[in-house]
């Protein structure tokens, strides 16, 4: 199985096209995007209205006429990435709400039109399953939110603003990347430990699949099939095993 940066371009790529032209998955895409993008609006509207406090915070307008032009560039490529971050804000709000089970279930249908059949946990319930599911969302959701919060205050108390700021999104396109290609596994019980340690070794694959979160308007279409794609990525995996 290929584990590389273009690979997880692909995959991400390969699960919106089948999500797109299958019924069922289109319909439930389409829920996600509806919502995903209404709170990417909201989002974007009040960092559009405080982005310049946001870059005053890191790094304060210069005096020296050969600078400024460095400034004013930073500046506009800060305002980039807040707005690649409002999508992606808006995609962890949405899990929070209504993602577990959407995302779930549009991988259980892959699944099944791939391979005819869906893993399910032997002798649990809808309710129990659900319960399960945000039980494993929770650790898969703490900490990335922590790791970057800490990479923001860094960026705030440290002279690296500059460069966690091009770092932060990455990160965060990363585990929301692994947040798809999990949905089956967590699905099957795999202690989170084991998981985690997949995602560590196939780090380049998930800043593939996360390079499409961090294209402006496309993110929100491509957030809201990701786990098509990271369900076939499962499937394959599988297969290679």
């Amino acid at each position: 199985m290929k584990k590389s940066l273009l690979s997880g371009i692909q995959y991400n790529l390969k699960g919106l096209k089948l999500g797109l032209k299958t019924p069922k998955l289109l319909f439930l895409g389409l829920i996600r995007f509806v919502l995903t993008g209404v709170l990417a609006i909201v989002s974007a509207i009040l960092v559009w209205h405080f982005y310049q406090d946001i870059f005053s915070m890191i790094w304060s307008r210069p005096d020296s006429r050969w600078i400024v032009w460095l400034w004013h560039f930073s500046s506009w490529l800060v305002g980039l990435l807040l707005f690649c971050m409002t999508a992606m804000v808006s995609y962890l709000a949405g899990q929070i709400v209504f993602g577990i089970w959407i995302m779930d279930l549009m991988a259980q249908v892959t699944e099944r039109l791939i391979t005819g059949t869906s893993v399910q946990p032997a002798h649990s319930s809808f309710f129990l399953q659900l319960f399960h599911l945000i039980k494993q969302e929770t650790p898969r959701a703490i900490f990335p939110i922590a790791l970057t919060t800490i990479l923001l205050l860094a960026g705030w108390m440290t002279p690296l603003g500059p460069i966690l700021t091009i770092l932060l999104p990455l990160v965060t396109a990363l585990f929301l990347a692994w947040d798809n290609t999990d949905l089956i596994p967590a699905r099957q019980l795999i202690p989170f430990k084991t998981r985690f340690d997949f995602l560590k070794k196939n780090l380049l694959f998930h800043i593939g699949f996360g390079f499409w979160f961090l294209i402006p308007l496309a993110n929100v279409l491509f957030l809201s099939f990701a786990p098509v794609g990271g369900a076939l990525y499962c499937i394959d995996l599988k297969k290679n095993e």
